[in-house]
C-alpha cells in the first residue's frame, strides 16, 4: 500500500516539479486519487455461510474495497457478487472467481479473508503469506496440528498479519475477565472450562453421487482426500466429517477453547498441554456424521492447570444452551457468566490489574488496523494464539478418535483422582441418560486414552503414540502438498 501511494505521489508531483493545478487536477480530485491509492483491497474466500458475515463486516470499513469474492460454487458466487454490486460504492466492481490462486496473483490485493471448510484454512494462510498478503482466517485456523505449525512458520517468515476469527478476542468483556484472572484477582486458577452446548440436528444419510454442475468439486475439496462427492458434505455438514471438519469441539467450540487457553497463566502461554483425554459419543441421531455430539474432554498443562471442555448438541425437553466459559479457583471460588461465586466465603483480591492487549474496533476493524500498521502483534488473536488454542482441540479430538467402546454408565469416566473432572462428567452423563434418553448399559461411550504430548517437538510420546502421531497430519491431494517448516 505504501509503495503504491508513494509512487503515485512522486509521479504527480515530483517528475517535473509541476503543481496540482498545472497537472489539470483540482485539490479535491488529487485527494480522491490519493484516497483510492491508499484504499485497502480485500478478497473474501468462501461466501456461502460465514463468508456472508465477512462481506458485511469488511464491507462496512472505511476506505476498504472488497475486490474479489471467491467460491467454487458458481450459483452461490453469482448471487453474492450481484448482491454486493447492487449496493454500489467501493465494492461495485467486485469480481467473482472460483480459485483463490487467481486473487493471490493480483499485486493490488492487500489481504484475504477465509471462510471455507476447515481443511482449506491453513492452506490459504500459507499461500497468502507466500504472496505477502495479510489473512483473516475463520476458526479453526488449522485442520490438524502439523499444518497449523507450518501456517505459523509462514506468518512469521513473511511478516504478515494473521487474525483468527475468534471474536471474543475483540470483546472488552472477555478481555476484562482474562485480565482479572491472569492478574491474580481471584487467586490461583485451577480449571479453565469451556462449553459449546447448543442444539444441532442429525444429518441423516446421503449416498455418494456426482457433484452438481454449478460446483467445482476439485477446488471445493482442495487438500482433503475425499473419494466421492456427497450431499452431506456441501455446504455445511462437512463439519461432522473428520476429513474436512473437526466436529463441534473445533467448530463453535473453538471460540470457547480459545478463551479457555487465553485465561491460563502466562507461564504456559504458547505451550501445549502435557496430556489429554476425551470421552463421548454420537448418540440418538443414528446418522452418517462421524464426530461426537456429546463430549467431555480435559487437558493438563505443565503448571498443573487444566482445561475442561463440554459438547452437548442433542436437543431434548428442557435443553439448556451453554456457550460460555467458566473458571474455577484454588480457594473454591468460581467465575460463572462473569460473576464471582464462592461456597466458602472467599473473596476477590485487591491486586493491580494488568490489562491484556486488545486492538479496538471489533474483530473486523481491528484486523484492518493491524494490516494498515503492518503489525502482526496488533491482531486480536494472532497466529500464535490460533495455533495453540486450535491444537488444544485437535489433541482432545485425537484422544476421542483413538477411543474404545465401553458400556454407557457412570463408571466410563476415567480421571484418576481428579474429583472435579468426574463431577463435570457426571453432569453430562446425567443429561444424556435422563434428558436425551440414552439407555444405561445398553448404549456405548467412546473412551479415549490419556495421551502424553511433547510440546517442543509437537509429537505424542508414550502409550498410543504411534497411532496418535499418525493423526497429526492429514493426507493431502497433489497440488496441495505443504512445504516444511524450514522451507516455507
Amino acid at each position: 500500500m505504501t509503495q503504491r501511494r508513494d509512487f503515485l505521489k512522486k509521479s504527480i508531483l515530483g517528475t517535473a516539479g509541476l503543481t496540482i493545478g498545472g497537472m489539470g487536477f483540482s485539490a479535491k480530485s488529487y485527494a480522491s486519487i490519493l484516497g483510492a491509492n491508499d484504499r485497502f483491497r480485500m478478497a473474501v474466500c468462501g461466501v456461502n455461510g460465514r463468508g456472508k458475515s465477512h462481506i458485511e463486516g469488511f464491507g462496512g470499513q472505511a476506505n476498504l474495497e472488497i475486490a474479489y469474492l471467491v467460491d467454487p460454487d458458481s450459483k452461490v458466487l453469482e448471487g453474492r457478487v450481484n448482491e454486493l454490486r447492487g449496493k454500489g460504492g467501493l465494492n461495485a466492481g467486485v469480481k467473482g472467481v472460483a480459485d483463490v490462486r487467481r486473487v493471490l496473483e493480483d499485486k493490488d490485493i492487500d489481504a484475504i479473508s477465509v471462510a471455507t471448510p476447515n481443511s482449506w484454512h491453513s492452506q490459504m494462510v500459507i499461500w497468502a503469506a507466500q504472496s505477502k498478503k495479510h489473512c483473516y482466517v475463520e476458526k479453526p485456523a488449522s485442520h490438524d496440528i502439523h499444518e497449523g505449525r507450518i501456517a505459523l512458520a509462514a506468518a512469521e517468515k513473511y511478516g504478515i498479519v494473521v487474525q483468527h476469527g475468534t471474536q471474543r478476542r475483540s470483546e472488552a468483556g472477555w478481555a476484562r475477565q482474562v485480565s482479572d484472572i491472569r492478574s491474580g484477582k481471584y487467586g490461583k486458577m485451577l480449571v479453565s472450562h469451556g462449553l459449546a452446548c447448543k442444539p444441532r440436528e442429525g444429518i441423516g444419510f446421503e449416498t455418494d453421487s456426482n457433484p452438481p454442475a454449478n460446483l467445482d468439486w476439485n477446488i471445493w475439496k482442495g487438500p482433503a482426500v475425499i473419494n466421492s462427492y456427497n450431499k452431506n458434505l456441501v455446504h455445511y455438514n462437512w463439519h461432522w466429517n473428520w476429513k474436512v471438519g473437526n466436529g463441534e469441539l473445533n467448530n463453535q467450540g473453538t471460540h470457547q477453547l480459545d478463551v479457555a487457553y487465553w485465561g491460563l497463566d502466562a507461564e504456559v502461554e504458547n505451550t501445549h498441554p502435557v496430556r489429554v483425554m476425551a470421552i463421548g459419543g454420537r448418540f440418538v441421531w443414528e446418522d452418517q456424521g462421524e464426530t461426537p455430539n456429546t463430549m467431555f474432554a480435559l487437558a493438563e498443562f505443565a503448571n498443573g492447570q487444566y482445561v475442561f471442555f463440554n459438547v452437548r448438541n442433542v436437543k431434548y425437553p428442557g435443553y439448556k444452551t451453554e456457550v460460555t466459559n467458566r473458571f474455577y479457583f484454588e480457594d473454591g471460588g468460581k467465575l460463572i457468566e462473569g460473576k464471582y461465586e464462592s461456597h466458602n466465603g472467599s473473596q476477590p483480591r485487591n491486586v493491580p490489574i494488568k490489562d491484556v492487549r486488545q486492538t479496538p474496533g471489533g474483530n473486523w476493524e481491528s484486523f484492518v488496523t493491524a494490516c494498515r500498521a503492518n503489525d502482526p502483534k496488533m491482531a486480536n488473536g494472532n497466529m500464535y494464539d490460533a495455533h495453540y488454542s486450535c491444537a488444544l482441540g485437535h489433541l482432545m479430538n485425537t484422544s476421542y478418535r483413538l477411543g474404545t467402546k465401553v458400556p454407557f454408565n457412570e463408571k466410563a469416566g476415567r480421571f484418576g483422582d481428579n474429583a472435579l473432572a468426574y463431577e463435570e462428567f457426571m453432569k453430562i452423563h446425567a443429561i444424556a441418560r435422563d434428558g436425551m434418553g440414552v439407555p444405561e448399559n445398553k448404549a456405548e461411550y467412546i473412551v479415549g486414552p490419556w495421551l502424553k504430548f511433547d510440546g517442543k517437538t509437537e509429537q505424542f510420546v508414550g502409550d498410543h503414540s504411534v497411532e496418535a502421531n499418525q493423526l497429526l497430519a492429514d493426507p493431502r491431494n497433489s497440488g496441495y502438498i505443504l512445504p516444511s517448516v524450514k522451507s516455507v
